[in-house]
């Protein structure tokens, strides 16, 4: 689950994720992507940029827990 904001400026972010992915399907680099959804600031390319899923590893775990 992408993070809604920015864990430093706290910018609002987390409506962009699909979109981000989108434009890196059609073949765009990550730098273009981000450009163009006007995340300029490094701490938001930062997010994009680190972000990844661990739902499907946690999803292993089911009931493990407890």
């Amino acid at each position: 689950m992408f993070p809604i904001r920015c864990f430093t400026c706290g910018k609002v972010i987390g409506h962009l994720w699909e979109e981000y992915n989108r434009k890196l399907e059609e073949g765009k680099t990550k730098k273009e992507a981000l450009d163009e959804l006007g995340i300029e600031r490094y701490c938001c390319r930062r997010m994009f940029l680190t972000y990844k899923s661990v739902i499907k590893e946690l999803s292993k775990f089911k009931g493990a827990v407890g």
